[in-house]
């Protein structure tokens, strides 16, 4: 069972991780508590979805999403312009979805019914 506590220790400590790893990243114009306060609603959301035992698919789409948001958000916030592998790396969750997503559904192709066909009469 997900107790909410653990869910916060563990949120929180994703947070402050991804912040000080984009704080190394990133310009030195950019500290970590600007990082901190763009990506701290997305980790928020985040953190609810899982709480709420969204489907692992869905919980991917929005991670992803939410992830680029941020990546937008901290490029909105830096006052020098990011280097273009941060901005790339924005993308990178959506496209691992995505691709994952499309691999899936190709496999699967052959299980899913047939059109149904038109009857002339």
């Amino acid at each position: 069972m997900r107790h909410p506590l653990d869910i916060v220790a563990m949120f929180a400590a994703l947070w402050l991780l991804a912040s000080m790893m984009l704080d190394a990243l990133t310009p030195k114009e950019l500290t970590a508590i600007m990082i901190g306060v763009a990506i701290g609603p997305a980790i928020v959301i985040t953190a609810v979805f899982y709480y709420l035992r969204c489907p692992r698919t869905d919980f991917a789409v929005i991670f992803a999403a939410l992830w680029l948001i941020s990546d937008i958000a901290i490029a909105f916030v830096s006052s020098k312009e990011l280097p273009h592998f941060l901005i790339v790396l924005g993308f990178v969750p959506a496209l691992l979805i995505g691709s994952v997503m499309h691999w899936h559904r190709f496999q699967n192709r052959h299980e899913r019914l047939p059109a149904p066909s038109v009857k002339r009469g």
